[in-house]
């Protein structure tokens, strides 16, 4: 899975709106808490809140706060509203994909890939990243050190 700089920006932001509690807070402001170009996540904001993941207010008070409680908002979420699904094969989702011959069964293993990202970005919540309170299937898979390895 390849994970965009403007996902990793929209997470990034967003969890820092999670742990600010509910105020809002400028766009300026949130890049230079997470060092970001403050145009580009802007832009991001602009995205997210067309989304509905976000809403904004105008004026001296104003900026951007969660349309949701942080514990309702899925990184799953983040990453659909940004970058759309969060498996594709060749623009398709893998469950339209059909093979023959020896590939047949590879759409399950597409399958599967999509079903491990959700255990992971469906079940992990802003809120739950910016506690450091991750859910019990996030910290066993990163706890192993085989995962830290490049490959």
């Amino acid at each position: 899975m390849h994970i965009s700089a403007k996902v990793d920006y929209a997470v990034r932001a967003l969890v820092a709106l999670a742990a600010a509690g509910g105020g809002p807070i400028a766009g300026a402001t949130l890049a230079q808490s997470q060092g970001l170009p403050a145009k580009f996540l802007e832009g991001i904001l602009a995205e997210l809140r067309r989304a509905g993941v976000v809403t904004s207010q105008r004026g001296a008070e104003g900026g951007y706060r969660l349309a949701r409680p942080a514990s309702a908002i899925s990184v799953a979420d983040v990453i659909r509203a940004i970058d759309g699904p969060l498996a594709e094969v060749r623009g398709n989702r893998p469950e339209v994909t059909a093979y023959e011959g020896a590939a047949l069964h590879l759409q399950e293993v597409w399958i599967a890939v999509r079903a491990s990202l959700r255990a992971v970005l469906e079940h992990t919540t802003l809120a739950d990243v910016a506690s450091g309170k991750l859910p019990a299937n996030v910290r066993r898979l990163a706890s192993d050190p085989d995962s830290w390895v490049s490959r």
